[in-house]
Formats: C-alpha cells, sequence, structure tokens
C-alpha cells in the first residue's frame, strides 16, 4: 500500500507558497481533506479558498486544529518557515511531519516521473511539457512553480500514471524525487546561502541526473559536464535534439526542430527569447521520444500561452508596453532585457526591479548593477528579504547596490512609493522584474496604464 494512502488529512504550513500550493491541490483532487497555514492572503490563498481548501492566518491552535489525529494526518512545511506555535503544536503531539520535497518525491514513486531542473528555465520548461501532454490528452499529474497561463493554476490533473515536477536545487530538494525521465536546463551559481560555491552546486545537479535509472531518459543541455552519459539539445548549433533557422514575423517566433533521424519545419509559438525556444527544444524531444506525433506536438506549441510573470507582455492602444517577469538572477535579468532590446531596439525602456534575498544581492551585486544598467530608467526597490533577515546581513541594502549602477536615471523607492513614481516617468515600455511581492503591482499597473 502507497504509505501516502494511509493519510486521511493533510495539513500544509506556508501553503501559499507556490510548490506547497501545487501540492495541496493534488491531495484535494484526490479527494483528501486539505488544510492549512499562511502568514497573508494572497490571490493564490484566495484561490484555493475558493477550490474548498480550509486555510488560516492565524499561528493559534484552533477547533479544526485540535480535531485531527495523529494517526491519519500528515503535516507538510516548507523550509522557508523558521518557527511557529502550529508547528511546534503538532511535532509535540506526534503527528508525522515531513517536508514539502520529501512528500512531492513519494508521489513521484508511484508514477513516470518527468522532473525538470536547472537554475533557470524550468518553470518555463516544466509548465511547457504538462501543457504539451494535455494537448496529447496523457494521463498525468503536474507540479509547477508557477502559474500556466493556458489552465491558470500551477496544478493540473488529467490521470497518475505520468508527473510533471519541477525540481527544485533549493535545500537539495530534487534529490527526493524518483525522476524516470529528467532535464536540465542549467546550472549556474545560485542559492551559494546552501552551496556555498559553483562546484557544489554542479555536484547537486551531477547527483539529481545520478537519479534517472536510463541514459536515454536524461536530456541535458548541450555544453553542461553532469558526470554520466546523456541526451543533448541546444539551439543554433547541433546537438542530438536542436532547433535553428529562428526567425521573427509579427510577434510570432518560427523555428525548425531536428531529431537524430529526422527535420520538422516550421514550428511556431509566440513565446520571445532564444531561451525559450531552448525550452521549447527539450520539450518537444521528450514528447516525441514518448510516442506523440509532431503535429500533435506542432498545434500544441502553437497555442501555449506562457506562465504568469515569465515575460507576461501586454501591448496598448496609447503605444504603451507593458512586461511583467519573475527574473530575480543576473542570467535570467540579462535574458529578459536583452530581448526587449532586440525585439524594440528603440523605445524607452523603465525597469523596476525589486532584488530578492541579501544573500542573492550580495553574491551577485556586480552582475545585477551591469544588468539593470541596461534600461533608460531604473527603480530599485528596496530588497525582499523572503526567509532571511537583514541583520544577518548589514550594509547589503538596494543604495548600496545602486551605488554599483553605472546609470544616470537611477533611484531607491519602496514599494508603497513605486507606483507614483512609475506613473512620473517618461517610457515606452515599462518592466515590473523581481521575484518578490513586486506582483502586488501588477493590477494597478493595469489599470492605470490604459487611461493615460
Amino acid at each position: 500500500m502507497n504509505y501516502l494512502n494511509t493519510f486521511k488529512h493533510f495539513y500544509f504550513i506556508g501553503i501559499g507558497g507556490i510548490g506547497m500550493s501545487a501540492l495541496a491541490r493534488y491531495f484535494h483532487a484526490s479527494g483528501r481533506e486539505v488544510l492549512g497555514y499562511d502568514k497573508t492572503n494572497t490571490k493564490l490563498t484566495t484561490q484555493l479558498m475558493a477550490e474548498g481548501i480550509d486555510i488560516t492566518f492565524e499561528d493559534k491552535i484552533d477547533d479544526k486544529i485540535k480535531a485531527l489525529s495523529p494517526q491519519d494526518t500528515l503535516v507538510i512545511y516548507t523550509p522557508a518557515i523558521k518557527t511557529l506555535g502550529i508547528l511546534d503544536y503538532f511535532d509535540e503531539e506526534g503527528f508525522t511531519i515531513q517536508k514539502r520535497a520529501k512528500v512531492l518525491g513519494l508521489v513521484t514513486e508511484d508514477t513516470q516521473c518527468i522532473a525538470v531542473a536547472g537554475t533557470h528555465g524550468k518553470t518555463t520548461t516544466s509548465t511547457l511539457i504538462s501543457h504539451l501532454c494535455k494537448e496529447a490528452n496523457l494521463p498525468f499529474s503536474a507540479f509547477l512553480g508557477g502559474i500556466s497561463e493556458n489552465f491558470k493554476s500551477n496544478f493540473l490533473y488529467n490521470g497518475n500514471e505520468l508527473s510533471v515536477v519541477e525540481a527544485d536545487e533549493y535545500d537539495r530538494s530534487f534529490l527526493n524525487l524518483s525522476p524516470d525521465w529528467a532535464v536540465v536546463t542549467s546550472t549556474d551559481a545560485d542559492h551559494l546561502d546552501i552551496y556555498g560555491d559553483k562546484n557544489h552546486i554542479e555536484e547537486g545537479f551531477r547527483a539529481f541526473a545520478a537519479l534517472v535509472p536510463d541514459d536515454k531518459q536524461l536530456f541535458v543541455r548541450k555544453g553542461l559536464e553532469i558526470g554520466r552519459p546523456h541526451v543533448t539539445y541546444a539551439v543554433n548549433e547541433e546537438a542530438d535534439y536542436y532547433s535553428n533557422n529562428l526567425r521573427m514575423d509579427h510577434d510570432k517566433i518560427y523555428f525548425d526542430f531536428h531529431t537524430p533521424t529526422e527535420t520538422i519545419k516550421d514550428f511556431v509559438w509566440e513565446i520571445p527569447g532564444i531561451h525559450n525556444v531552448e525550452n521549447a527544444t527539450v520539450s518537444l524531444a521528450i514528447l516525441n521520444k514518448m510516442g506523440v506525433d509532431f503535429d500533435t506536438l506542432k498545434k500544441a506549441i502553437a497555442n501555449f500561452k506562457g506562465i504568469k510573470r515569465r515575460y507576461t507582455k501586454h501591448i496598448f492602444d496609447n503605444g504603451k508596453i507593458y512586461i511583467d517577469d519573475y527574473a530575480h538572477h543576473p542570467t535570467e535579468l540579462n535574458a529578459v532585457i536583452g530581448s526587449i532590446k532586440t525585439f524594440y531596439p528603440n523605445k524607452k525602456l523603465l525597469i523596476a526591479f525589486q532584488p530578492h534575498l541579501f544573500s542573492r544581492t550580495r553574491d551577485f551585486a556586480d552582475d545585477f548593477a551591469k544588468s539593470i544598467a541596461k534600461g533608460d530608467d531604473l527603480l530599485l526597490l528596496d530588497i525582499y528579504p523572503a526567509r532571511e533577515l537583514q541583520e544577518n546581513y548589514q550594509g547589503v541594502t538596494s543604495a548600496w547596490l545602486l551605488d554599483k549602477v553605472d546609470a544616470e536615471n537611477k533611484e531607491v523607492v519602496t514599494l508603497t512609493e513605486s507606483l507614483e513614481k512609475i506613473k512620473s516617468k517618461d517610457f515606452d515600455i515599462l518592466l515590473t522584474v523581481g521575484a518578490g511581492n513586486i506582483d502586488t503591482l501588477y493590477d494597478p499597473i493595469m489599470e492605470w496604464l490604459p487611461t493615460i
């Protein structure tokens, strides 16, 4: 009997997180009782409650918690939660408590698991693979790190023979998974608070790759050393699977796709950027290897709408363009800003950027400074701390980072001030970018921009 089937109730601590909420939705879709706690009510927690999941925002032991039994309740938490009275209660009362990564790993044990790892590109790639699985009507469940524009969720249930999961390298979480198929998109330095240096990050990805039983089902971007035989993929250079002949026509990207034995011309979609064609290339490779025909894949690629906050673009009648993106690493910023500069070389770009984590800001300060200097105007928001405390990172502030930025038009603003500052600026394109709570600007900006 599956270990998870011994539980009737699932309590999520930090249920509003993007990874936690996908898992909560899975158990809810499976007919279990799902409850949870989060510090803040957000759009996502509001959606979860509308779906029938019970959530509290107070750290207190209420009647619903007291009614739970240690014998049939699994408590799932995220490492981002450090101290909490509710967690202490479950621990003292003898409840089974597991990290989210461990529980997701248990789910993947009983499925053919497709796991997508990488410091960049894993959300887009896992979401695209899920979309292709849906269009091919494969029996799968998807656990994503972003909200798909096609199915308006970070979770989709279409069966349980396959699972598509975003394999998170933070805290080495991806080593809990049981991948039958896997992708490694990138191994750039990140999460140095956990890994220490780039060598240890690369060791972590090699350990993840070692979990895949079949060399022919491990797909790695060409040029990455992963420590074992694998299938390569690339863009604009030959690999086992590759795409080339990229061209743009009326905001659509066209490309040709090559397998080891054939060439399929004229794939078309609306997702900009060479890095996204890379993500498409490996997604097509896996689905084709699983037996899905190219007619189905062509249609599916063409109607893929992307992921919320991954180059979400709006063009208004007044000529203004608004782009919102989750990028929070210099490599990601370079990809987003580079795409904007490529497609709109003569338009005036205003960047509003919110750094994420004191440690990441400190570790990549010079690279961040170069990335955000590429706009015509810069609003640099205060650092979003997430799980970190300013007192442990003395001197690491947005003002400190701004001093490193070689640009004339630049200033530090708070999140509260930022909307009025944006309204006072002259720009053709507005880019709001970052992984913290800068997303709260999206709705008010969308209300304001059409009116000017």
